[in-house]
C-alpha cells in the first residue's frame, strides 16, 4: 500500500468555513456539481434550499413518521372496537355499538402520539444517535457552527480526491479550509 492511499484512508474528509449561508448554499452547489455525492452541511440554523443544493433527499424519517402514526391510528380504532363491540356491548341511547363519530377523538389522539414518538425516535436511530464525538468536531472554529459561522464536509469515500476537494472549497467563498482526520474519532466513531 502507498503512502498516499494510507493517508487518504485516515481522512476522513475535507472541511471548509463560511460567514454566510448563502455561501454555504453555493459551496454545496458547486461541490455537487464536481461530482462529489457525500458531504454534509452544518448551520446554527436551519437554511432553505441547502437541502436541495445538497441534493439531499432521504425519505426514511417521514415514511416511518406516516407509519407508525397510521398504526397507531389503527390501533386506537380497533381497541375501541372491540371494547364497545365484543367486550363490554351495551346499549346507551339506543346508538349502535359501533358508533363510529364518538370513536374519532382517540383515534385521532393514538394516531399523534405514535406519529410523534416515531418522528423523535426514528430520527434519532436514522442519525446514529447518540453520536458523544464525530471527526469533524477537531475541525478548526468547529465549535462556532452552533453560534454563527457555517460549515460543509467533503467526505472521504470510494473515488475521494483531497487535493481536488480542497481546491474546490479554496475557490468558493470560504474563510478558512482544513482537512479532518478520522482517526481522531477512536472508538466513538463505531
Amino acid at each position: 500500500m502507498s503512502a498516499h492511499a494510507e493517508t487518504v484512508d485516515l481522512l476522513y474528509g475535507v472541511c471548509a468555513e463560511f460567514n454566510a449561508p448563502g455561501d454555504l448554499i453555493r459551496a454545496a452547489e458547486k461541490a455537487r456539481e464536481a461530482g462529489f455525492t457525500e458531504m454534509d452541511c452544518f448551520s446554527p440554523f436551519p437554511i432553505h434550499g441547502l437541502t436541495d443544493a445538497m441534493k439531499f433527499h432521504d425519505v426514511k424519517v417521514p415514511w416511518t413518521i406516516f407509519g407508525a402514526g397510521f398504526l397507531g391510528g389503527l390501533t386506537g380504532l380497533a381497541l375501541q372496537y372491540i371494547t364497545s363491540v365484543y367486550t363490554y356491548r351495551h346499549n346507551v341511547g339506543g346508538r349502535p355499538a359501533f358508533s363510529w363519530p364518538s370513536f374519532i377523538p382517540v383515534t385521532y389522539e393514538c394516531t399523534i402520539l405514535c406519529a410523534g414518538l416515531a418522528a423523535v425516535f426514528g430520527m434519532a436511530a436514522f442519525n446514529g444517535l447518540p453520536k458523544p464525538y464525530h471527526p469533524v468536531f477537531s475541525a478548526p472554529n468547529f465549535d462556532r457552527a452552533s453560534q454563527d459561522k457555517f460549515f460543509l464536509c467533503l467526505e472521504n469515500h470510494d473515488g475521494f480526491d483531497a487535493a481536488k476537494a480542497e481546491a474546490l472549497l479554496k475557490s468558493t467563498n470560504a474563510v478558512n479550509v482544513a482537512r479532518v482526520d478520522a482517526e481522531e474519532a477512536g472508538n466513538w466513531s463505531q
